[in-house]
């Protein structure tokens, strides 16, 4: 979903591919969900698992990201993760308007284009009709977010390096965008990163289309530090087989967010008389959003329980729109986290369940030395009744999303620790993980080039 700050909103519900004149929406589209293949493609190593190094924060970056090789030979780009969109698409010399990487760093298309009649393209229409005036032509998409920027581009398909676990290397084709026009507005500067890497639930999807192929079971998954950087990983097999809170994913989420609920929020444990939400999961987002009732319970109860503690509002610190300040600047987490309580989402139709957010998953250390609120108000940026759990939140989580069984899962734990384990997977090392002792042992690798995919 994008919602990178409080300033620059970017609202996936109107993520839209423009076709031929006409707007279809994509992201969340009921009539985008992936095929299930008969069987697993044969090149498909038995430890089917993709694991990649994310770097990043929450502030003062903004984002997590991972680096991807393209085409062959292979090319480096970096994306932003982003499980509240579909769409992957990376910024293209096509030649490129609005491109914010210098022309070497832009994707190079050759004559790769996905044409319109082609499933991945029509599984974008909402309606089952195919709005093709000619089936060889190009499929092009717009991507539009609420603070106006956007993304104008075609569909390519082209080579993308996935490394297993256990050292095996395939390269798969896979379909994204190539953004020959970007458009940015607010208050922030243009993002860093070369696009945008959507890992929802759509067929479109990153995840989706390396399910339909058979390379991997439809599991995705990250673990986002609060001290900086993580791991995403694709496929099952660095989920743990105990300790997970699991919650399914509300079936009625029309726009197929990875979204669960019913939920209610606590405050030190205790209730706060805010309850039936739905909470949205989306990496694309740095902070997290509730409506406007959730989000003025929060900042009440952490108000009037701050007065008994030497802190004062820090009103000249624009980082965001609340802020405190201690007698002497503070210089991490670890020297603010004694004053604040815990938060926490209760789920109202799973037993003890509950998502768990201690000062760390909901506040920020500033440069200026102020501990500002990392919750913000949906409702006052344009999402409406939307609760959106966004980075901020997410961390230090193994955070899963199960598309075979439709749930989400979650267990607290320190995401610095596959660090030095990442850096052996970018340099070909063989990787084998054991989820629960988080021990890995060498294998014997193997490379498969899979031009025919």
């Amino acid at each position: 979903m994008s919602v990178k700050s409080w300033g620059e909103v970017a609202l996936h519900t109107l993520l839209v591919f423009l076709l031929f004149s006409a707007i279809f929406p994509l992201t969340f589209s009921a009539a985008n969900q992936p095929r299930n293949p008969k069987k697993r493609n044969p090149l498909a190593s038995d430890s089917s698992s993709a694991v990649f190094q994310v770097e990043g924060n929450v502030y003062p970056l903004g984002h997590y990201t991972v680096s991807l090789n393209i085409g062959y030979p292979p090319k480096l780009y970096d994306f932003d993760i982003d499980s509240g969109s579909d769409l992957t698409w990376v910024q293209c010399d096509a030649p490129c308007k609005g491109c914010t990487k210098p022309p070497d760093q832009l994707y190079k298309p050759n004559n790769n284009l996905v044409q319109c009649d082609e499933e991945l393209c029509a599984g974008i229409h909402v309606s089952k009709e195919r709005q093709c005036s000619a089936p060889s032509d190009q499929c092009n998409y717009e991507v539009e977010y609420a603070d106006q920027g956007s993304s104008l581009g075609v569909l390519v398909r082209d080579h993308i390096t996935l490394r297993y676990t256990n050292g095996s290397v395939v390269r798969p084709r896979i379909a994204f965008g190539c953004g020959y026009d970007q458009k940015y507005s607010g208050p922030n500067s243009a993002p860093s990163t070369a696009g945008v890497l959507g890992l929802g639930r759509g067929s479109a999807s990153f995840l989706s289309q390396l399910h339909a192929l058979g390379l991997i079971r439809n599991f995705v998954g990250h673990c986002l530090s609060v001290q900086g950087g993580g791991f995403l990983f694709f496929g099952d097999d660095l989920i743990p087989s105990s300790g997970v809170v699991w919650i399914p994913m509300l079936a009625s989420s029309l726009e197929k967010h990875y979204s669960i609920g019913p939920a209610k929020l606590l405050f030190d444990g205790k209730d706060t008389s805010v309850k039936d939400l739905e909470l949205i999961f989306d990496s694309g987002s740095s902070y997290t959003y509730l409506n406007s009732k959730a989000y003025q319970a929060v900042v009440d109860r952490v108000t009037n329980d701050l007065k008994r503690q030497k802190l004062e509002r820090a009103t000249d610190d624009p980082s965001l729109p609340i802020c405190w300040k201690g007698t002497k600047p503070f210089k991490s987490l670890s020297d603010v986290k004694s004053y604040f309580k815990p938060l926490a989402f209760s789920f109202q139709k799973a037993k003890n369940s509950q998502l768990q957010l201690p000062p760390e998953s909901y506040l920020i250390v500033t440069k200026h030395g102020n501990a500002c609120l990392g919750i913000l108000d949906g409702t006052e940026v344009g999402l409406e009744n939307l609760n959106i759990i966004g980075d901020i939140s997410l961390q230090d989580k193994i955070v899963i999303y199960d598309n075979e069984k439709e749930k989400i899962g979650w267990v607290s734990t320190n995401c610095d620790w596959l660090k030095d384990v990442d850096r052996q997977v970018e340099e070909g090392f063989p990787l084998l993980y054991d989820a629960n002792s988080g021990i890995f042992s060498d294998r014997c690798p193997a490379t498969y080039d899979t031009t025919d995919l």
